[in-house]
């Protein structure tokens, strides 16, 4: 064991660490949960982990993404989180895909043997590309719904996307998943806490987004840190 892990061994104990050091994790979608959970995901001791997303790091973002500074605008999520997650533990296996993974080649990266897969996308479309995909292949994935809007991290639950409440971006990923023939499996993250419709604006300038909606610092860090915490949990088989 190296020394920075040693308040985790302490923990966990060397059996579940092991396992952690062992384990394969896909994060997709790098923004305010993605990254956040990427990076809790690096620091439990996770050996192998693949990070994607195709966006640059925009003035917008620093309110609430872990990568976002004055210094990194304009830069890629993937390298600039990529490289932060090599200064933190050295020996990581990391692979990074820089590009908004969609359609045949989603089904080409899930190609690759995971043990986990986050799913932190925010475009409905994707998401329930790689949703259902990861369901089929028999791929344990955790996925974060709309963090935005809201303020009570207290609120924050982790269940089966099925018995998910009053959350729009759940009822709207059950509908399509439905159709497709998937009801349940897909471990959600979300907030039943109520949005306040006039903080909600129309997108004129995020590509493939409809609308934008006010966001506060610490919910998506909160969202990434819960969805972290279930794939770390499951993989080190800690009873949750």
């Amino acid at each position: 064991m190296t020394q920075w892990l040693f308040r985790s061994e302490l923990i966990l104990g060397s059996e579940k660490l092991k396992k952690l050091k062992d384990a394969r994790v896909l994060i997709v979608g790098l923004g305010g949960v993605g990254a956040c959970a990427a990076e809790m995901i690096c620091r439990a001791g996770v050996g192998f982990i693949t990070i994607a997303d195709g966006d640059i790091i925009h003035p917008t973002n620093r309110n609430r993404q872990l990568h976002a500074l004055k210094s990194t605008e304009r830069m890629s999520k993937v390298k600039v989180m990529g490289k932060r997650l090599k200064d933190i533990n050295p020996a990581l296996h990391l692979t990074v895909i820089e590009e908004n993974i969609r359609d045949e080649r989603m089904i080409e990266v899930l190609g690759t043997p995971f043990d986990y897969i986050i799913d932190a996308i925010d475009t409905l479309s994707p998401k329930v590309f790689l949703l259902y995909h990861s369901v089929m292949k028999g791929i344990p994935v955790v996925s974060s719904m709309g963090a935005g809007g809201k303020f009570d991290p207290t609120r924050i639950v982790v269940a089966d996307i099925s018995v998910t409440t009053a959350c729009s971006l759940a009822r709207m990923l059950r509908k399509r998943l439905h159709r497709l023939g998937i009801r349940e499996g897909v471990t959600a993250v979300y907030s039943p806490e109520v949005i306040d419709k006039s903080k909600v604006i129309a997108s004129t300038g995020e590509r493939n987004k409809a609308s934008i909606v006010g966001t506060i610092s610490y919910m998506p860090p909160a969202f990434g840190i819960a969805c972290a915490s279930v794939v770390i949990r499951d993989l080190a088989g800690i009873v949750r």
